[in-house]
């Protein structure tokens, strides 16, 4: 029987010298699975995703991918499994939307390679995917909010992982906006295997989109 692309056991996520905010998180989630993960404000939504991401170590316990804990991954090897989107958006001055996008390549090319035409073929198409192909050219510091948060979803789809994690990826959208994103999660999950997991405040619109809850 395969094993879960993803298995959290026995976790406890928050602050070293702080109480946890959460413990004894045990879930596991299948290839191909769109999951909204749910809870009040506070309730560590924002740190479980960080701390799936391997951004932030647990306070106890495990998560796998595959069979493999993620505190054995090296860095770069773990890029290639795991793409978050956070709900801080990056200041980075004048780097254009195009070369922020092509960053989720550095985890295939690393930092001395250039971009193959294969890789500026994924580029282009995880943008237009995202909807952020008509101000590829424009700089970062000179995007919306919503443009800047497509652009990272953009980038998040080139680094072509398994697992993709989303902190509120509807923010800052309007309501056509958050139904396509919505759409190409669902899309991403049930055509293309990936397992999806996003928190949202906007219940109503992404439920029926999930295969599950997962209130924290």
């Amino acid at each position: 029987m395969p094993h879960p692309l993803l298995t959290l056991q026995d976790l406890a996520i928050g602050y070293k010298g702080r109480m946890p905010l959460r413990e004894n998180i045990t879930e596991h989630f299948e290839a191909g699975e769109m999951v909204a993960l749910t809870g009040r404000n506070g309730c560590g939504k924002s740190t479980l995703l960080r701390t799936i991401a391997g951004l932030q170590a647990p306070l106890a316990g495990q998560i796998y991918i595959g069979e493999k804990a993620i505190s054995l991954f090296a860095a770069r090897e773990l890029a290639r499994q795991v793409a978050v989107v956070l709900t801080h958006l990056p200041d980075t001055g004048f780097l254009r939307a195009e070369e922020a996008v092509a960053l989720g390549r550095l985890p295939h090319t690393g930092f001395a390679a250039s971009l193959s035409a294969e890789d500026r073929a994924i580029v282009s198409e995880a943008m237009q995917r995202a909807g952020a192909m008509a101000y590829a050219k424009r700089t970062l510091a000179s995007l919306s909010d919503g443009e800047r948060q497509r652009v990272m979803v953009a980038k998040a789809l080139a680094q072509q992982t398994p697992l993709i994690l989303l902190d509120e990826p509807l923010a800052f959208l309007d309501h056509d906006s958050k139904r396509a994103m919505l759409d190409l999660l669902h899309t991403l999950a049930h055509e293309e295997g990936k397992t999806i997991i996003l928190s949202s405040h906007d219940l109503e619109l992404t439920l029926p989109y999930a295969d599950c809850e997962w209130k924290l």
